[in-house]
């Protein structure tokens, strides 16, 4: 991983070779250092670490626009892409919503502090000595263990022509279990700037007891449930849901909530921000432009209460930026990268008491879009699926095909736990309650 100062060199070349060639040009360079330790079968399969860093340049010429990127970080190589970026640029067509680069910015950084020794600095030993943790576990209870356990850190910077430089680093700490039985498997997931996030003794044992609990699962009829959903399968449910929220898909008519704003769009027990500096987040305090990002309320209450815009779409509603641009060029405009959903107080264990009949949902995969305007999804059930009964979980059920709208599930929210930072397969890390929800609907059964 090169260094802050070896980063700058890469800059000043990028734009000093720019000068005099380009009207304008913006720089990312992008670097980091994650180690992974892969386990399968109760054994150790994989150590791997990748060292890598890219480059980015957007170069600007009478009107036009291009993005080259490369791993190749020698000078002269810098200085190759920025030529072969202009090259690209004036064989395009002038693009007439371009806008000029964004001058200087207020430092963010010390309005977030994610850097963590022990989550960047972790040795292979201390990784192997997770897993020989977790293996323990699922050998006690004979199970067989497979996963990752991962940390590292990296940065990323953003600086162009016209005076801007960004520079943000993170550490990061993840760990992801599957314990699996003949019939049945468990799955636990965490992770985030502080190796506080991991706690993999705990994370085995939650993995193996719901293998072991969920075993020999019975098979029930589709239908309209009760479901109480753990944060990862909310968190998987909604990852379609969030570009909703953004400006650009509003101009381009793709949004589930056109002419919505300032309407009851979901129920009146859900908030919803985006909120880069909420203390269980992450990410760059800054967006792809550099503009510093802002804390937005999308949905108070059940009301949509505001979009996030880039540059370009902020232009085109006459507001102010929130700082959710993506990387130009970029047709998708914007998005919300810091989900927070406000949650309440009930616990998974009050929400099991307070159901009659429902089905309780470790987390889901393959969640797939299968109506944008309603946003329905479909996809299944995995890894800990159980029915619940009087009160109490029952045993375990084979894995269900759900078909339901992610707006009506979010008009039909019974109770709401405490929110918690929470990891998926899906989507992007966010910070989201369990929830208690009527009447959800499972299409169809499978065979395991």
């Amino acid at each position: 991983m090169i260094s802050k100062e070896d980063c700058q060199k890469i800059i000043d070349t990028a734009i000093s070779h720019a000068t005099g060639k380009a009207d304008g040009i913006e720089i990312h360079v992008n670097s980091g250092l994650y180690a992974t330790s892969r386990f399968a079968n109760n054994e150790m399969t994989q150590n791997q670490a990748p060292d890598t860093t890219s480059v980015s340049v957007r170069t600007i010429v009478e009107g036009s626009q291009a993005r080259l990127s490369s791993d190749k970080i020698g000078l002269e190589d810098v200085k190759q892409l920025v030529d072969n970026a202009i090259t690209v640029t004036k064989l395009l067509e002038k693009d007439p919503k371009l806008l000029p680069l964004l001058g200087p910015q207020e430092s963010t950084n010390n309005l977030v502090n994610r850097f963590d020794d022990k989550a960047a600095y972790e040795t292979a030993e201390q990784r192997a000595a997770q897993v020989q943790t977790i293996i323990k576990t699922a050998k006690a209870d004979k199970l067989q263990g497979a996963g990752t356990v991962s940390s590292g850190h990296s940065f990323l910077a953003i600086a162009n022509s016209a005076g801007l430089n960004q520079y943000y680093r993170e550490s990061e700490a993840e760990c992801s279990i599957t314990m699996v039985a003949p019939g049945s498997s468990g799955w636990a997931k965490a992770g985030g700037p502080f190796m506080k996030y991991v706690d993999t003794e705990a994370m085995a044992i939650k993995a193996a007891k719901k293998a072991v609990s969920s075993a020999d699962p019975v098979e029930i009829e589709p239908g309209h449930y009760t479901v109480i959903l753990e944060p990862s399968a909310v968190l998987d449910l909604t990852g379609d849901f969030w570009y909703d929220f953004a400006a650009t898909s509003h101009l381009d008519k793709l949004s589930c909530f056109l002419g919505k704003v300032g309407k009851q769009v979901l129920g009146s027990n859900i908030t919803i921000y985006d909120d880069v500096y909420h203390p269980l987040q992450s990410g760059s305090p800054f967006d792809a432009e550099g503009m510093p990002r802002k804390k937005v309320c999308l949905v108070e209450k059940g009301v949509l209460k505001n979009l996030v815009y880039g540059r370009r779409a902020a232009k085109e509603f006459s507001v102010e930026p929130t700082g959710h641009g993506l990387t130009e060029p970029n047709s998708r405009g914007e998005m919300p990268r810091n989900i927070v959903i406000e949650g309440g107080n009930s616990s998974l264990d009050e929400m099991i008491r307070s159901t009659n009949r429902g089905v309780l949902l470790t987390r889901v995969w393959y969640v797939r879009e299968v109506d944008e305007s309603k946003k329905i999804v479909t996809g299944m059930t995995r890894d800990g699926t159980f029915l619940v009964e009087n009160g109490k979980i029952k045993c375990g059920v084979k894995n269900l095909r759900f078909n339901e709208s992610i707006i009506e599930m979010l008009n039909k929210v019974e109770m709401l736990g405490p929110t918690q930072r929470t990891l998926g397969e899906e989507s992007s890390p966010a910070v989201v309650p369990a929830m208690k929800v009527a009447y959800f609907n499972f299409e169809s059964t499978t065979k395991f």
